[in-house]
Formats: C-alpha cells, sequence, structure tokens
C-alpha cells in the first residue's frame, strides 16, 4: 500500500475501519482479493512476483498491512527480502507482540523501508523502518493514516483520506471514504513533501489516487471489522494503466478463535 486511513476503537462494536491504495508498477503480477490457495486462512490480495501481499486479514482474527517509506538515501542491503512477506508474517507467527518487538528490535533492518501496521482487533501497532530509526508503536485511538513517510505525517493526500474517513464516520461508510481515496488532483507545489526525488515526480505521486500508464493505483481496498458479530467485511476495486477499472469483489469473513 502507499496510502491507508483508518478509525480504530479499541473496545467497540467496530475496533477498525480502514481504506488504502495500493500504488504499483502495472507489470508486477498480483492476483486480486481472495483466500491464498495454500495458505486458505489468509484472504487478501497477493504480490505474485514475491509472494507476499501488501494488505491482507487472517480467519482466527488478524489484520496486517504495509507501505513504502520514500527515501532515497535509505540503504538497503543487497538482497532484501519482499516487504510483502511482513504481512504474512504477521498474519502467522504464533504471538504477534512478541513477533513485532522481535522485528523492532532488528530484524527489521533487512528490509528497505517500510510502515507495517498491524492487529487482532483488540490492539493495534505500528512499525516503522526508516533511515535512522525502527520503531514500534501502539495505536491510541482515533482517526490515522499512513503513507510513504511516518505515522500521521501530514502530506497532502494522507490529509485528504483522512478527512475522507471521518466524513464518512458521520455520513455514510465506506462510499465517502473510497471517494477520497479516488481524488486525483494533484497537491499544490507549496504544500508538496521533499522526498528527493524531485518536483515532477513529487506532484505526480501526491493525489491520492494516481493515474499512469506504467505506475498508477492498482487496487483500493476497504476493512471494517465487526468484533460484535465476529465478522470482517473487506472489499477490493483493482484498476489498471490509466486508471481503468478492472474488477471488485468483496468477502464477508467470519473469524475462528484468535491465534494463541
Amino acid at each position: 500500500m502507499c496510502l491507508i486511513a483508518f478509525d480504530y476503537r479499541p473496545g467497540t462494536a467496530i475496533p477498525l475501519r480502514l481504506v488504502a491504495n495500493r500504488d504499483e508498477f502495472h507489470p508486477r503480477p498480483a492476483a486480486p482479493l481472495a483466500a491464498w490457495s495454500d495458505a486458505p486462512e489468509i484472504i487478501g490480495g497477493r504480490d505474485l512476483e514475491a509472494g507476499g501481499s501488501w494488505l491482507a486479514v487472517h480467519r482466527r482474527g488478524r489484520f496486517a498491512a504495509v507501505t513504502n517509506v520514500r527515501d532515497p538515501a535509505l540503504e538497503v542491503a543487497p538482497g532484501a527480502p519482499s516487504r510483502g512477506q511482513l504481512v504474512r508474517e504477521a498474519l502467522e507467527c504464533p504471538d504477534l507482540e512478541a513477533w513485532l518487538r522481535h522485528l523492532a528490535a532488528g530484524a527489521g533492518w533487512r528490509y528497505a523501508g517500510f510502515n507495517l501496521l498491524a492487529g487482532d482487533g483488540e490492539r493495534l501497532w505500528h512499525v516503522h523502518r526508516g533511515r535512522h530509526q525502527l520503531l514500534l508503536s501502539p495505536l491510541s485511538p482515533g482517526i490515522h493514516g499512513l503513507s510513504n513517510a511516518t505515522l500521521d505525517t501530514p502530506w497532502p493526500k494522507l490529509i485528504t483520506a483522512r478527512q475522507g474517513v471521518a466524513t464518512a464516520l458521520r455520513r455514510n461508510w465506506p462510499q465517502d471514504a473510497l471517494a477520497a481515496l479516488a481524488e486525483t488532483t494533484p497537491a499544490a507545489d507549496d504544500q508538496l513533501p521533499d522526498t528527493g526525488i524531485g518536483l515532477e515526480l513529487e506532484r505526480t505521486l501526491s493525489s491520492p489516487f494516481i493515474i499512469g500508464e506504467r505506475y498508477g493505483t492498482r487496487a483500493t481496498t476497504w476493512l471494517t471489522w465487526q468484533a460484535h458479530r465476529g465478522i470482517i467485511e473487506i472489499g477490493e476495486r483493482r484498476f489498471g494503466p490509466g486508471g481503468g477499472e478492472l474488477g471488485s469483489r468483496q468477502e464477508s469473513i467470519k473469524l475462528a478463535l484468535s491465534l494463541c
């Protein structure tokens, strides 16, 4: 993912509502939202090049999503594992909190820069791997967002996405949040971040939804965790070059017992 906005309300009937856009090169092969053939307890889109995911859930009550960190000066070791593998490991590890602490204690340095969001319906954590920082943080209740910096960095696209979530909570979930993520207007130059990629590319990447022939928004996902019903509802819209819609799918997942 490259843009995630969510409302986290632990201890309530609906502890998590989330919307997200995945931006990627269009030629990179991917499978749409579905149960995985080799791990049917996992439901999500899948990167067919490296085998991981950008966002997925586990039937026993777990969620994970990842975004890249945009920093050309960030050093990456040759042969670094795919960041999409973090999503699968977060979903399948026996003890999520212990695994996240291990990741933040040093294992996360093996990867290129990332933000990992992971939770079990009662707790939600964020791991940030930046140029000089590897940090695990528990999430506080409220509306938050992630793009390609760290949590709640006020890039224009992230502000738009969070406002969309806030509006949707008052009026029409998830439609109003999805409308915010479909916005294609670039940010004004004086509002752009400076991540070291040049002004023209900063402009191109500044809107919530990116349209391009080679690179752009490939999927928009929404998720509603209904703890009172023991259900996660998840939906995905897929897009091709030029922003053309390729299809959509929605799943209502009845949760089994939590991972122990």
